[in-house]
């Protein structure tokens, strides 16, 4: 069975929220206190020290070195210039226009997100899932929830490629098809938390069968992942007004999108038939 390729890189590139969130789910109650304190500081984390962070997460320095070791950092202090590098926020609008102050956050979350994708999104994973995906018999795309329309648009993108794809709707018909997989065929997840019964479940049947499990999702440790070959983490948002924020499936959809470019690269003249065919398509839907 193909190895699992999760997140990588090295302290001082990339989103360094991200970062942090794409690794909350692994860390222990008193790590993930730390990890909040980080979060909540962000470019402010330069004026602590590390027994200010422990103070504010209720927990030993030594809590807060192990936590920056697990976050991927050396120390308290590569951390710190990592958050250095952290330009101002800018100022907030007005208290009193909630139509703007929505419209900024949303945008925030959205850019502070494909930020991310480069610091969690391992190219390494990203090539490994395109060549699955290239030489795969089947592809099967399974989603749900708010991730149903990232799978849409995968699946739509892979049959325009020229792969052969099924994105069952209904959860009972997504799991009887990642079973029915080849040993050659490959089962594409989308999930913002890794967690979805319905999407392990269908992963899980896949692997059974033999086939390879490749993943989208925001966090780099989940029931998802550990089913997986190959783990894209892309961003790793927090839930806002009780949703998943749409900054998610930007940078899920980002994913997608390099998993495309790579796959065009690898199967140039195929793709370059089948995109010929869906541009005669759309041109006759079109006035």
């Amino acid at each position: 069975m193909e190895q699992n390729s999760a997140t990588g890189g090295t302290a001082g590139t990339g989103s360094l929220s991200a970062r942090v969130r794409a690794r909350l789910p692994e860390l222990r109650e008193t790590e993930a206190r730390v990890a909040r304190v980080v979060l909540d500081q962000g470019a402010a984390l330069v004026h602590l020290s590390v027994s200010d962070v422990a103070a504010l997460a209720g927990t030993a320095s030594s809590t807060v070195v192990r936590t920056c070791q697990r976050l991927g950092f050396r120390g308290f202090q590569e951390l710190k210039i990592e958050a250095a590098r952290h330009t101002a926020e800018p100022s907030p609008p007005p208290a009193d226009d909630p139509a703007a102050h929505a419209l900024a956050a949303t945008l925030h979350a959205s850019r502070d997100a494909l930020d991310g994708v480069a610091a969690t999104l391992d190219p390494a994973a990203l090539a490994a899932a395109a060549e699955a995906l290239h030489t795969a018999s089947r592809v099967v795309v399974v989603a749900a929830g708010l991730s149903g329309a990232v799978a849409l648009d995968a699946a739509y993108r892979l049959r325009a490629l020229g792969c052969a794809v099924d994105a069952p709707p209904d959860p009972l018909t997504a799991q009887l098809a990642a079973a029915q997989l080849p040993p050659d065929g490959v089962l594409l997840a989308v999930s913002h938390t890794g967690a979805t019964r319905t999407t392990v479940d269908a992963a899980r049947r896949a692997r059974r069968a033999g086939a390879t499990v490749v993943t989208v999702t925001s966090y780099a440790r989940s029931p998802l992942s550990e089913t997986s070959g190959h783990v894209l983490v892309a961003g790793g948002q927090d839930l806002v007004f009780g949703l998943e924020t749409s900054a998610s499936r930007i940078a899920h959809l980002a994913a997608v999108d390099a998993l495309a470019h790579l796959l065009m690269g690898l199967r140039p003249e195929i793709a370059r038939h089948h995109l010929d065919l869906s541009a005669d398509i759309t041109a006759d839907h079109a006035y």
